[in-house]
């Protein structure tokens, strides 16, 4: 079966919303590594449909972030500090699912959840238009 990239866009977008609901269940039940993951994929999954609506092919998550920066943070259609904020998930996900007895705290990842909704909010705004 063949779909359409504005298949592809409504699937990431889907994919975006569900993934922060699951990382809203995750901080309520206190386990902050697997929110800090779920929160970068959240985040992740709607530039990815960005970048699809767009046609600009990335593959890896490194791809993704340096085409985030590029295409949304420094041409200002997105605020700099939820450029900060998805830089510092990237790195938060990174340490919690890859590094041995690193482990994410309350304080560092709770704060983040609404910037991970801000920044949803607005990718999903610049998609509509």
């Amino acid at each position: 079966m063949s779909y359409s990239n504005k298949d592809l866009v409504a699937f990431r977008i889907h994919k975006a919303k569900e993934t922060f609901r699951d990382a809203q269940l995750l901080l309520e039940a206190m386990r902050w590594d697997s929110a800090a993951n779920r929160l970068y994929y959240a985040s992740f999954y709607m530039v990815s449909a960005y970048m699809a609506k767009q046609e600009i092919r990335v593959t890896t998550h490194s791809g993704i972030k340096s085409r985030f920066n590029q295409e949304l943070i420094k041409t200002g259609k997105i605020e700099k500090e939820l450029g900060v904020a998805f830089n510092k998930l990237f790195a938060m996900r990174q340490d919690a699912d890859y590094e041995d007895f690193e482990e994410i705290d309350e304080k560092a990842i709770q704060p983040m959840a609404a910037q991970v909704q801000k920044l949803l909010d607005q990718l999903e705004k610049l998609l509509q238009d």
